[in-house]
């Protein structure tokens, strides 16, 4: 009897970590934090979302390092505070049957920033902002004019020292899911590109120097992070600008993510700098998943514009990637999986809460 492939229903085990189905919350910024202290609105916001059926439930991208944040309200977990905060929200999740999964992540020369509703423009130091690193001192550009300090080799141990620590309070808190952010323009990959890597030193100039920073720090946190637990690392896949990073550079470096004890690569793009032209439509990412995932020899999630149950379903159906990511669909609507599940005749593989069975 042929083998039936994986569908969007379709149980995923990566080592100890079974995922009930292929559906994950992305990392979604909400810029509600305080002093990077998760509140009730995160407990809500994630609780709802493994409540409406996910298998994974992502935290937003969390900070290492103060300087790290985005905005000043985004998360952290720089500081032991930070932990049981988040291990409250983590036992809700697991009791719903979904697992929790954090990104961590270093904004570079992105952060300082406004939040959205209050403009997404840096912040000046004298009114509630901070210095910048990055890899060289170029300014992202248009609403983020900040020049950030180049960071010397001390900086970038610390700063790989900070994803350590982070990583060891996150599995004190009781993640089962780490994933690296490098992507979207934040500080691993200012490394990667070179449009805002511009080093002559053992951090830049080529490939296998411009990938250095993230495979030492991913192997900094693999060495801390328990090998029965996932490590993912986000990347973009292209920053849509010639000369850039692209998918062929994004491939090898899977492979050598791959080789440092990585589970998966989530495939994202751009955000390098403001004016790229990103061709935005529905699946849009799909092709660097699909990509990866066989070029490379390992596991993809899918991300951007994936709304509709029967396309998420064709993403796993068809070995373009294992798992599929959605944002926005899931704040639109945040029991999306279980109305998917009966749009796709599968509403077996998904029973609802029995609090709300009846309103099924």
């Amino acid at each position: 009897m042929p083998h039936s492939p994986a569908h969007l229903f379709t149980s995923l085990t990566i080592k100890s970590v079974r995922l009930r189905n292929r559906i994950g919350v992305s990392p979604m910024c909400q810029y509600s934090s305080d002093d990077g202290v998760a509140n009730d609105w995160h407990l809500v916001h994630l609780g709802a979302r493994a409540v409406g059926g996910a298998g994974l439930v992502f935290a937003e991208a969390t900070s290492v390092a103060p300087e790290g944040r985005i905005t000043p309200g985004c998360a952290g977990l720089w500081a032991d505070k930070h932990i049981e905060p988040l291990a409250r929200i983590n036992r809700f999740v697991k009791a719903q049957g979904a697992v929790p999964g954090i990104q961590l992540a270093h904004a570079g020369r992105k952060g300082s920033a406004a939040r959205p509703w209050e403009g997404d423009a840096h912040l000046s130091n004298e009114g509630g902002g901070w210095p910048t690193l990055g890899p060289s001192a170029i300014a992202f550009g248009g609403d983020l004019p900040k020049v950030p300090r180049a960071m010397t080799d001390a900086d970038i141990a610390r700063v790989q020292q900070d994803f350590v620590a982070a990583t060891q309070r996150a599995l004190v808190a009781g993640y089962e899911w780490l994933e690296l952010h490098s992507a979207h323009g934040y500080l691993s990959h200012e490394f990667l590109s070179p449009l805002s890597n511009q080093r002559s030193d053992h951090y830049g100039g080529s490939f296998d120097n411009r990938i250095r920073f993230l495979l030492e720090t991913t192997r900094a946190v693999r060495a801390v992070w328990p090998e029965r637990l996932v490590l993912g690392v986000r990347l973009s896949c292209s920053d849509w600008v010639p000369g850039g990073w692209d998918i062929v550079q994004s491939v090898e470096l899977g492979r050598r993510l791959r080789e440092e004890g990585v589970d998966l690569i989530d495939c994202s793009s751009g955000g390098i700098v403001p004016d790229a032209r990103i061709p935005v439509g529905p699946g849009f990412q799909v092709p660097f998943a699909e990509r990866i995932r066989r070029e490379a020899g390992i596991l993809t999630a899918a991300v951007g514009v994936i709304t509709e149950p029967a396309q998420a379903d064709a993403i796993v159906r068809n070995g373009q990637a294992d798992l599929v990511l959605l944002a926005r669909a899931l704040l639109r609507d945040a029991e999306w999986p279980l109305r998917a599940a009966r749009t796709l005749g599968q509403a077996e593989a998904l029973p609802p809460p029995a609090q709300y069975a009846r309103g099924w």
